[in-house]
């Protein structure tokens, strides 16, 4: 795999280390064990001309189920980690919690209209979100990590700019925004207009694209919740960069974040 990323002038990677990836190259538990392990991790990237640009350990931590323990052990492992390898920055979820006490099926609430919609959507907030972040960012400054960038992906309380500074807002600086352009484009977004809301609060940038599709997302709306392997049908589908927004849009997100100073890397995702 590294020689593959330096053969095609790669100059960072972002690993991941669990959770909702199989985590193939990194093993988690054994690089926390052993000093020599590490230091043969790190030497075999650092041999190739390559950095590690992030850890990525993207989960539900908030789920409350069995499930949701074990991805926030893995979170926590995976802040471990990146301070024994001298990584500033982890990338993960914000997660989604039940909608209430007594439920255990995550619930993510986009739509709320009665009462008891607000009453839930402030529970998950106030009773497991910011508790959490704010233990899991007090864990993450003693390991040694500088920057959480959280990804603004749906079916998460953190989604979108205002939802992020939220989290921010009551947790602190350790809390930043790793965008995606590609999930902003599904929900209606711009992610060019987000960019310049969050300034220096984007901590990581994802390279993936979307292709709303003609004549169906015209029909039936961008809310579409059919498999992803349902692509001939779908509003909206995950596309390589260029094949759903044109390379002079990608020119101007790339400059805007610039011109904003953001200066770290810019990591392609593909979904498959």
């Amino acid at each position: 795999m590294l020689d593959t990323c330096a053969a095609l002038g790669f100059e960072a990677l972002e690993l991941g280390c669990g959770n909702w990836s199989k985590a193939p190259h990194v093993e988690l538990d054994s690089l926390l064990e052993s000093e020599l392990r590490r230091r043969q991790f790190t030497d075999a990237i650092r041999s190739r001309g390559l950095e590690i640009a992030a850890l990525n350990c993207s989960g539900n931590q908030l789920e409350p189920t069995e499930t949701g323990k074990a991805h926030q052990a893995v979170v926590n492992k995976t802040f471990k980690l990146a301070g024994l390898l001298g990584v500033e920055t982890v990338v993960t979820m914000s997660g989604c919690p039940a909608g209430g006490p007594n439920d255990t099926l995550p619930n993510w609430i986009t739509h709320p209209i009665l009462p008891q919609h607000f009453e839930s959507l402030a529970w998950q907030w106030n009773e497991v979100a910011i508790p959490y972040w704010k233990k899991a960012a007090e864990r993450a400054a003693e390991y040694g990590v500088k920057r959480i960038a959280i990804e603004n992906l749906g079916c998460n309380l953190v989604y979108n700019a205002e939802t992020l500074l939220k989290l921010r807002s009551e947790v602190g600086p350790m809390i930043g925004m790793n965008l995606d352009p590609s999930h902003l484009f599904w929900m209606g977004g711009d992610p060019i207009a987000a960019a310049r809301v969050l300034g220096d609060v984007i901590y990581h940038v994802h390279a993936k694209d979307v292709r709303v599709e003609r004549g169906i997302s015209g029909a039936h709306g961008l809310i579409d919740v059919k498999p992803m392997d349902s692509f001939a049908s779908r509003s909206w589908n995950y596309a390589a960069l260029g094949y759903g927004h044109e390379p002079g849009w990608w020119k101007e997100f790339f400059t805007v974040i610039n011109m904003i100073g953001y200066a770290g890397p810019i990591v392609i995702e593909w979904k498959i």
